[in-house]
């Protein structure tokens, strides 16, 4: 999960696994699996380091969670 802003100001928290593309044009579009299009404020590079971050907190955490059974 990932938090954007709207075009209008307000924050919200997108399920980052149901991102199918993004396009900048120039505002950044995002197109989920799911069919619906949102726009948001921040970049595609902003998204993109946004997913990243949050799946690597992912598998820290599953990394963290393997090792504690051992």
């Amino acid at each position: 999960m990932i938090k954007l802003t709207k075009l209008n100001g307000k924050p919200f928290i997108l399920n980052s696994d149901l991102i199918e593309f993004i396009e900048q044009t120039p505002d950044t579009i995002i197109s989920t699996t799911t069919g619906k299009k949102v726009v948001v404020v921040e970049s595609v590079e902003e998204v993109v380091e946004k997913v990243l971050q949050y799946k690597r907190k992912i598998y820290l955490f599953k990394d963290v969670f393997i090792n504690q059974d051992r």
